[in-house]
């Protein structure tokens, strides 16, 4: 076996934002050195991680010379090289999740080509290569349209309601899906390590700012019937166990009108979606992707008590060198965690933190969330123009 902990063991992690961040306190807990590669020299792990190197995670060169420093490496954002990667693992490293597993999943229309190819429910879509082929094709309006590539916190997804909005969508490779109504946003971690050990975390309740389309509020246990929870995370297992990704995987999924469970899309990585569990459960999400990564027993999913997270995001009309407005009175309210990101400048919507609210009464906790929610302000000393 190897020694991963207070060793020569080096694990390489391709991004150096928040992820990242919460990543490093699992491994410096575990005391395993860590290498990070990100473009930006301020980023939130710069400053804590064992190695910091500074460079284009979408460059051949960069990616691979960086991973043939380290015995392992793994991801904190999908947005990376695949071909430097299928190439440090022909020649041996380890890259978790599999480079094939993120070749599908960071292109959008690959990845739901796999759910159709593979029997997992989700919504009725077509691929485009361009606006100007899309615009040759016959519209039910309202539909959702979003870029293949390269979309984060609500950027890349619209709702086109008409002619209008079909006008001003960004000229990319894209895919079209049908707009299911549904009750809920649901969310369900699963993990899954090299021995083909697998575990689900409780599913999770999201919802959403109505502009930015953002996650304002992550609810753990999510507020659903126990029937359509079993079935969200049988759902979850199954698209795992296709991919046989070994990491994690975050599968998010609408709960349809007549609680029939579809995945909207995933992500193989830590995600905002199981931020919560660093105070509510027994093993946090970070935690869970050391574990799996490096082949180790999966910890214990379930969570101590409800769990509730909101998201800090920058608030409209402020750019510039962040102020936390009001934090001493969140402190102040029990089962409340404030995590700040380390991100120096705010502007509108970028997301600067989060904030934990623990308590045995769900209700209660979410009553609490509202207060955090309204209470805290991510500002700046001087407003936007």
């Amino acid at each position: 076996m190897i020694n991963y902990f207070s060793s020569n063991f080096k694990l390489g992690v391709l991004g150096g934002g928040q992820l990242g961040k919460m990543l490093l306190t699992e491994t410096q807990k575990f005391d395993i050195y860590t290498v990070i590669l990100d473009s930006a020299a301020d980023a939130p792990c710069s400053q804590i991680c064992n190695e910091f190197h500074i460079g284009n995670l979408m460059d051949f060169d960069t990616v691979y010379n960086f991973g043939k420093k380290v015995d392992l490496l793994t991801i904190e954002i999908e947005h990376v090289n695949i071909d430097a990667l299928f190439k440090l693992e022909e020649e041996g490293l380890e890259v978790y999740p599999q480079p094939s597993v993120l070749q599908t999943i960071q292109h959008k229309g690959r990845q739901k080509d796999f759910f159709v190819e593979n029997n997992i429910p989700t919504s009725p879509h077509k691929r485009f290569t361009s606006k100007e082929e899309l615009l040759k094709e016959t519209f039910n309006y309202p539909f959702v349209w979003k870029s293949a590539q390269f979309g984060y916190d609500g950027t890349g997804v619209k709702i086109v309601k008409n002619e209008n909005d079909l006008n001003s969508l960004n000229d990319t490779d894209c895919i079209i899906e049908d707009l299911i109504p549904f009750k809920n946003e649901l969310a369900v971690i699963v993990a899954r390590n090299k021995k083909g050990d697998i575990k689900t975390y409780p599913v999770v309740e999201m919802e959403f700012h109505p502009e930015a389309n953002q996650v304002e509020y992550v609810i753990c246990p999510a507020r659903i019937e126990d029937s359509v929870a079993k079935k969200a995370r049988e759902i979850a297992l199954k698209v795992a166990e296709s991919f046989e990704h070994i990491g994690l995987l975050a599968v998010e999924m609408f709960q349809t009108e007549n609680d029939e469970i579809i995945i909207n899309e995933v992500a193989p990585r830590t995600h905002n979606s199981g931020h919560y569990s660093i105070e509510a459960s027994y093993t946090s999400q970070f935690e869970q992707h050391v574990r799996s990564i490096l082949n180790l027993p999966l910890g214990a999913t379930e969570s101590k008590a409800a769990g509730i997270m909101v998201n800090l995001v920058g608030e409209e009309g402020f750019s510039g060198k962040v102020v936390y407005e009001n934090m001493e009175e969140i402190l102040s309210m029990d089962g409340v965690t404030p995590h700040i990101y380390g991100k120096k400048e705010t502007r509108p919507f970028r997301k600067m933190g989060h904030v934990t609210i623990v308590n045995d009464n769900l209700d209660e906790a979410r009553k609490i969330a509202q207060k955090v929610k309204n209470t805290i302000r991510v500002i700046s000393n001087s407003k936007r123009n």
